[in-house]
């Protein structure tokens, strides 16, 4: 017993040194941003995503195949890769990411929209959902984590290829917009297409922000 009260206390002394309060405070953060926008707009609005997700209903609509079992089986498979590529300390960052999402979700839904409805308007839903997404996911790859299977995915890419994070995004994002094109109407694609193409910038943005040093 002694052993293993020394062994969880020198864990619990990683996992603080590791995440200290504000590498956590700002993947909460971006987690609370990116996951207002996909409750408040993104689902009520229409509007798929690339990725994971997108594929995740691609292969629910032709296979059949619940969401509740092709999901943990896609985000696992990146994650596996991400394991391989980018090593047990991202995964651990990811798995804070994903709890963190996964709690504000619980939060927005336990209100009714803070948005007024934009299906009306799917230019400004596309625009505005894609602000909401690159700036909450952003803020949470540029502490180390991942909001889902798509992000890890992504930056499995940018390491192997030595691409910009953008391109990366984009290139999933597209190639699973292709392949929604089997069902969806080519027109909601194109709104879409809007939302990740300005989703993907923001994030490589976010990642890369630099505060200037200030003159002496």
């Amino acid at each position: 017993m002694g052993k293993f009260n020394k062994w969880l206390r020198n864990v619990l002394c990683s996992l603080r040194d590791e995440f200290p309060p504000r590498r956590l405070g700002m993947i909460a953060l971006g987690a609370a941003i990116a996951t207002f926008g996909l409750y408040n707009i993104h689902q009520r609005t229409g509007i798929t995503e690339g990725g994971v997700l997108g594929l995740l209903l691609f292969v629910n609509h032709w296979t059949g195949l619940p969401a509740s079992l092709v999901s943990p089986v896609l985000d696992l498979l990146c994650y596996a890769a991400a394991l391989k590529v980018l090593g047990a300390g991202f995964l651990r960052t990811a798995v804070v990411s994903s709890a963190a999402m996964a709690a504000w979700f619980k939060v927005w839904e336990s209100f009714p929209p803070m948005l007024p409805d934009l299906s009306p308007h799917p230019l400004a839903a596309a625009i505005l959902g894609g602000l909401f997404i690159g700036v909450g996911v952003g803020l949470i790859i540029r502490q180390g984590g991942s909001s889902g299977g798509d992000d890890a995915l992504a930056l499995v890419i940018n390491r192997l290829s030595g691409w910009g994070l953008a391109r990366c995004y984009l290139i999933t994002d597209l190639t699973v917009l292709a392949l929604s094109l089997s069902y969806i109407p080519a027109w909601r694609i194109a709104f879409s297409l809007v939302t990740v193409t300005l989703s993907s910038f923001l994030i490589e943005k976010v990642q890369n922000f630099r505060r200037p040093v200030p003159a002496e």
